[in-house]
């Protein structure tokens, strides 16, 4: 007999009252109880838990399994006595404080089959002020890896794991540990999965803090048990993952969370303590650490690390005190600006006693960039843009901002000035009005025929930035993610004329990002599906004018050069232009023929604008043929006979003769 889809399993220890949630919410999965089993661990509970399991087991008998035993202090022993017993295609771990979303693991097994991915990371929230990981859950990836993206930043067990590949890598939590064990079962996992997949467009997993914030993961203290992990984690890497970039991937992770982790906890313990625990973390993070990574690093990791390697103890009490301060401040810190490069005011900058590297200070790349965009519109073939950017914490001095355009395929670049305009106040609602910022402010104009050093610009996209600059520090960045709401970010095209002949630009937003782009000779935006002749039939109020209807989602084009032209085969020409009007998000046109200053013949024709044209629709047979007089003689226009579907009509003088004649015809 076939085993469930997912054997879920749940490691229990005084879980009142999370643990009733915790089951039901597995039970009430979406995939269905006969694809899953329940193997709930209590680990010698006191509180209740392991009545309230039994209970539960009661109520869910073929789906809920529950396992007692001895208290093993720590959640890796009950975890393997799960696995022990699961029988799943996957595995899942659940914390007994936690609970799933009701489409969690469908989506998840879902996912792992459709990609053949052995990990499956669901999106967590947070609940009650526990805060969950987030970095890797910007975007939805059915197949990456551990190298290629942020998911080693989420090293708890919380996770969707191919049974066969634990069975494969004889994968257990280790029982020594208080913390860190699910690091040394989660890492060689991921080092070892045929690709990974993550689900960031549904919450899957709610990770709760306890009212008595008795979770496992926030009780555990103390500098000592996070030393005893960090360094089997430090040979994993060098044993299994060669020098160079993907081991720099993986150790920037535990170089910054895992050391700032253990000196917050440092700073609490007796003196004797503090150096010790320094010099072996010093000891342990040497052979991870080299020059090469310091451009991955912020300059707070970088200093931090500076001072463990120096072993400069009570220089690092201060930077943590720092830390914590600017965190309960709410104020980035100040910057030294020299030489075109931005240092932040941390402890001991330039402080000659210490020596240390300005290297560690530098925050250059780093400098947040705010911008907005309060205009955006296409006025013939110019550009307008108005807005404000400016670099975080740098005062808007010497202000040097331009606008930057950059085709997409080739890479081809046009800066052009923009006027700077004052912004007073700006940034006072920010950094509790720390930092001002007065001349912030952009305007520009970009005409496309003469932004090309004076030239065209040639087809192509063009995605804009602004290249903002102040005191000698400069930092590209593509706008119109940020904006007004009265600026749209809807899809634009405009006919413009330029340099005489008609092009289609589209300003419009990138998805996802939402930032604006200029699309020039249709490369995305094609003119001819947002035109189309609707209706054909004579005026309301003029029976001799052939009336046409428009579906015309252009957003402008040049007066008088969208016009339905006619010919009637002899060389006879008419063109008769439209007239548009706006209403909601399309413009209603409408084109009006005047027949009866038609020469008589056969009239075909097209609706154009530009090089662009539009077939007319067939004039609808059952049409009433209009009539006028002209030089006192009976004229009439009707629908062409045999017409097909093209459009035909028949302008003609009434043969008198042979009208009488059928009036007289009995």
């Amino acid at each position: 007999m076939a085993g469930p889809a997912v054997s879920v399993v749940i490691a229990a220890y005084n879980a009142m009252p999370y643990i009733t949630r915790c089951i039901t919410s597995v039970a009430d999965q979406s995939i269905g109880r006969d694809a899953l089993e329940i193997l709930a661990v209590d680990d010698g509970s006191t509180d209740g838990t392991s009545e309230e399991l039994d209970r539960l087991a009661k109520e869910y008998p073929t789906l809920l399994q529950v396992f007692h035993q001895s208290n093993s202090g720590g959640p890796s022993a009950p975890r393997n006595k799960g696995l022990d017993h699961a029988r799943g295609t996957f595995v899942f771990f659940l914390d007994a404080d936690d609970h799933l979303a009701p489409e969690a693991l469908e989506r998840m097994v879902a996912m792992a089959e459709t990609n053949g991915t052995d990990i499956v990371l669901g999106k967590m929230v947070g609940v009650g002020g526990r805060g969950a990981p987030t970095s890797m859950f910007r975007r939805n990836q059915p197949r990456t890896d551990v190298f290629s993206s942020r998911v080693y930043w989420t090293l708890n067990p919380m996770k969707l794991f191919r049974r066969d590949l634990l069975e494969r890598l004889d994968l257990r939590f280790p029982t020594d540990l208080k913390i860190g064990e699910d690091q040394l079962f989660v890492g060689p996992a991921y080092l070892h999965a045929n690709r990974i997949s993550v689900i960031a467009d549904y919450d899957c997993l709610y990770w709760v803090e306890r009212e008595d914030s008795g979770n496992i993961t926030l009780r555990t203290g103390g500098s000592e048990p996070r030393l005893r992990f960090l360094p089997r984690m430090v040979d994993l890497l060098l044993e299994q993952v060669p020098p160079g970039p993907d081991r720099d991937h993986l150790a920037h992770r535990h170089l910054t969370v895992e050391v700032q982790q253990l000196l917050d906890h440092l700073v609490h313990e007796p003196r004797p303590e503090q150096e010790k625990t320094l010099v072996r973390l010093a000891e342990v993070i040497a052979p991870l650490w080299h020059e090469g990574l310091n451009e991955r690093l912020s300059a707070m990791a970088r200093l931090r690390l500076h001072l463990v390697r120096h072993t400069m103890l009570d220089e690092l009490l201060e930077l943590v005190r720092f830390e914590s301060e600017l965190g309960r401040k709410g104020v980035a810190t100040p910057v030294l600006v020299d030489g075109g490069r931005a240092y932040a005011r941390y402890p001991y900058l330039r402080d000659p006693s210490r020596g240390i590297p300005d290297a560690c200070y530098d925050v250059t790349r780093r400098l947040g960039v705010r911008h907005r965009v309060t205009r955006a519109e296409l006025q013939g073939s110019s550009l307008h843009l108005t807005g404000h950017g400016y670099l975080h914490r740098i005062a808007t001095e010497d202000v040097t901002t331009e606008l930057l355009l950059r085709e997409r395929g080739s890479g081809t670049e046009y800066r052009l000035p923009v006027a700077h305009t004052p912004t007073p106040g700006l940034g006072t609602e920010d950094d509790k009005g720390h930092y001002v910022y007065e001349t912030a402010g952009f305007e520009v104009s970009v005409d496309i025929d003469t932004a090309a050093d004076g030239s065209g610009l040639p087809d192509g996209l063009w995605d804009i930035s602004l290249v903002i600059g102040a005191q000698g520090i400069s930092r590209a960045v593509r706008i119109g993610n940020k904006r007004d709401a009265s600026v749209s970010g809807a899809a634009a095209t405009h006919i413009v004329d330029s340099g005489g002949h008609a092009r289609a630009v589209t300003l419009y937003t990138t998805t996802p990002h939402g930032n604006f782009t200029l699309d020039i000779g249709e490369r995305k935006h094609g003119v001819l599906p947002q035109v189309s002749v609707t209706t054909v039939r004579w005026a309301a109020d003029a029976p001799t004018e052939l009336e046409f209807g428009v579906r015309c989602t252009l957003a402008g084009f040049p007066d008088g050069a969208l016009a339905v032209h006619l010919e009637d085969g002899r060389g006879g020409t008419a063109a008769f232009p439209a007239h548009a009007s706006p209403s909601g998000a399309d413009l209603v046109v409408r084109v009006r023929v005047p027949v009866a200053e038609l020469p008589a013949g056969l009239w075909a024709g097209q609706l154009r604008l530009g090089g662009w044209a539009w077939s007319l629709p067939p004039v609808p047979a059952d049409l009433v043929p209009a009539k006028w007089r002209r030089r006192g003689l009976p004229w009439y226009a009707k629908p062409a006979a045999d017409q097909g579907e093209a459009f035909a009509l028949q302008v003609a003088r009434t043969d008198l003769v042979r009208a009488v004649a059928r009036r007289l015809k009995p």
